[in-house]
């Protein structure tokens, strides 16, 4: 597969790294697992301010990684899900007090159909016109990363495909938006969604944690969830200390691949962290590490994964940056 060929390249693996935060619901009507309060809100956007983080919009950081061109360690870019109307009451008014870019990633035809309490266009153009960037979150916010029940690949392919064009199709006639970017619906992805989201020329931008660097794909930028548990400031600040792992490798990294539990196998650069130190999670507990190689490494949960969001959570302190850790999260797509 050529994408998994694109994976086996070696990269550079600078120290620098920005770290994207992804938001849905700024309320407290909501359900609180993809919210956080207004005052949460604003406490993490003064404390951005407070400590000199540079706040910039992702088409900054995008055309930074596209050009090779390092992000500064203190960058952070703010983006939220699915099109709320609590965006436009609630976040906005705060977001320009701070005078912050973000980024909103939209499904149109739940805009269309108002399911929920989405935006409406008119609120959507407004922002736009404020600056705000709107993005694709595909058109009926369904899952992507692999055939439904009784659907063949080709009629997966087909769906997921026109469901990306569809949406991209409905911005660019709204706004005029001509910027290639795909948020995965659920965070949910696979190698063949990104080999599609490629040959596209879009970029992938998922859910699961961890910081953006140089070596991070392009098909599968990490954000770091900030609602519900993660909107205390306890675990708010050190997401913004963290790196992207500088993977070379990614050896078994499919999230639809492979038995319950499955494995992860990485070949890294281990230059700036002792492996000794490097130790990953599943729902918080600590899995098996095995170094194969001086710089290959797997790891597998000692059960089957039974959450709804399976994730394998890998971590180093970094040896140059004191106070700072590598991290990397690995989503898993598992019936």
């Amino acid at each position: 597969m050529r994408f998994l060929a694109c994976l086996l390249v070696l990269l550079s693996f600078p120290s620098f790294a920005a770290v994207i935060l992804q938001y849905h619901h700024v309320s407290t009507q909501t359900p609180r697992s993809t919210s956080v309060t207004p005052e949460e809100f604003r406490v993490h956007l003064q404390y951005l301010k407070d400590h000199k983080y540079q706040v910039i919009g992702l088409d900054t950081l995008l055309e930074q990684l596209q050009n090779g061109k390092e992000p500064a360690d203190n960058a952070v870019v703010i983006t939220f899900d699915d099109g709320f109307d609590n965006i436009y009451h609630q976040a906005h008014p705060i977001l320009q007090e701070f005078d912050f870019p973000y980024t909103v990633f939209l499904s149109p035809a739940l805009i269309d159909r108002k399911e929920g309490p989405v935006l409406s266009w008119p609120q959507i153009k407004q922002l736009h016109d404020d600056g705000v960037i709107i993005a694709n979150h595909s058109s009926y916010h369904a899952h992507l990363a692999k055939p439904n029940k009784g659907e063949s690949k080709a009629e997966w392919l087909k769906r997921v495909k026109t469901d990306i064009l569809l949406a991209q199709t409905q911005l660019e006639q709204q706004l005029g938006i001509k910027h290639k970017w795909l948020a995965y619906p659920y965070g949910d992805f696979s190698v063949e969604l990104e080999q599609m989201v490629k040959d596209l020329g879009f970029i992938g931008i998922g859910q699961q944690s961890g910081a953006v660097g140089l070596n991070s794909l392009m098909t599968r930028l990490p954000r770091y969830p900030s609602s519900s548990q993660y909107a205390a400031l306890k675990h708010f600040i050190p997401k913004l200390k963290t790196l992207a792992l500088p993977v070379k490798t990614y050896i078994a990294a499919d999230p639809v691949k492979g038995p319950n539990p499955p494995t992860l196998t990485l070949q890294i650069d281990s230059s700036d962290f002792k492996p000794s130190q490097l130790n990953c999670f599943s729902n918080g507990e600590p899995i098996k590490v095995t170094w194969l190689k001086p710089d290959t490494f797997s790891a597998k949960a000692g059960q089957k994964l039974k959450t709804s969001h399976k994730r394998y959570n890998c971590t180093a302190p970094s040896l140059s940056k004191k106070g700072y850790f590598y991290w990397y999260s690995q989503p898993w797509v598992m019936d």
